[in-house]
């Protein structure tokens, strides 16, 4: 077996919408650099994801050099939305969490609005220090995230989704499979471990940036989006549920808390340190 290293690294640039691969990626303690910046409310300010609207998979969010995106869709003429001046906030929430965010001009509403058929605005977290969501059962007081879930970066391996999707292959659903790795939207892809590896981890280091394994990843219903097609099927929970639950959740991939301000490459050692 090779040593583990980096094999992939992808940022949202906007929560749930496709994800950009990149070669390098500077780690900040709320997240990768550019990751979850951004995100769609509702009309009652509650976030908007793929979980309700499976179509956001095929809105692409690309990072502008100011800190903006650049919105495409298929059929639809891109549009470079810039980061809001600053100003007056407005609180969104997130997983039962409120958040203050900055919105995005009007035309960048109506562009997702007419794509998605529902009205949507997208917002923009300005501080993402002022996010301290993490759950402290698992983090420091005060540790910030940003406008992930819960945690700055989630972390798959290669080695896993082939053991999964061996799995998948040997069930009575074959015909879902194989699945790609996009189906379960990580920050980080770590090549040259064993399948599962990662359940025993509770510190690694990326290259020179120090991370801590906070807790396994419990998947929904996004991982059976294709992230092409935007059509729903029923792997992998169907078959993580068989072979990867815990109490209640479904597993794959782990969540990572950084440590420590750096930068992150594509090929980078990964050593486990604990």
């Amino acid at each position: 077996m090779h040593r583990p290293e980096l094999s992939a690294l992808r940022i949202h640039p906007v929560k749930s919408l496709t994800a950009y691969a990149v070669g390098e990626a500077v780690v900040e303690p709320w997240g990768l650099d550019g990751d979850r910046r951004w995100m769609l409310v509702d009309a009652g300010g509650t976030a908007v994801t793929q979980r309700q609207l499976a179509r956001m998979a095929l809105v692409s969010a690309a990072p502008a050099p100011d800190g903006g995106v650049v919105l495409s869709a298929p059929g639809r003429a891109a549009l470079p939305v810039e980061v809001p001046k600053p100003g007056e906030t407005v609180g969104v929430r997130l997983h039962g969490d409120r958040v203050e965010v900055v919105e995005a001009a009007a035309e960048a509403h109506a562009w997702l609005g007419d794509h998605l058929g529902v009205p949507v605005r997208l917002v923009h977290l300005d501080a993402p220090e002022r996010r301290r969501y993490i759950d402290t059962v698992y983090a420091r007081p005060g540790e910030p995230v940003g406008l992930a879930d819960g945690f700055p970066l989630l972390l798959t391996t290669d080695a896993s989704l082939d053991a999964l999707n061996a799995l998948i292959a040997c069930g009575d659903r074959p015909g879902e499979g194989p699945l790609p790795m996009d189906r379960f939207r990580p920050n980080v892809v770590v090549s040259g471990t064993a399948a599962w590896a990662e359940d025993g981890w509770s510190r690694i280091a990326i290259g020179d940036v120090p991370f801590r394994v906070a807790k396994p990843c419990g998947r929904c219903v996004v991982t059976t989006t294709d992230q092409e097609t935007a059509e729903r099927g029923r792997e992998p929970l169907r078959t993580l549920a068989r072979h990867r639950r815990v109490g209640r959740q479904l597993l794959f991939g782990q969540n990572l808390i950084p440590d420590a301000r750096g930068v992150i490459r594509i090929g980078d050692p990964v050593r486990i340190l604990g």
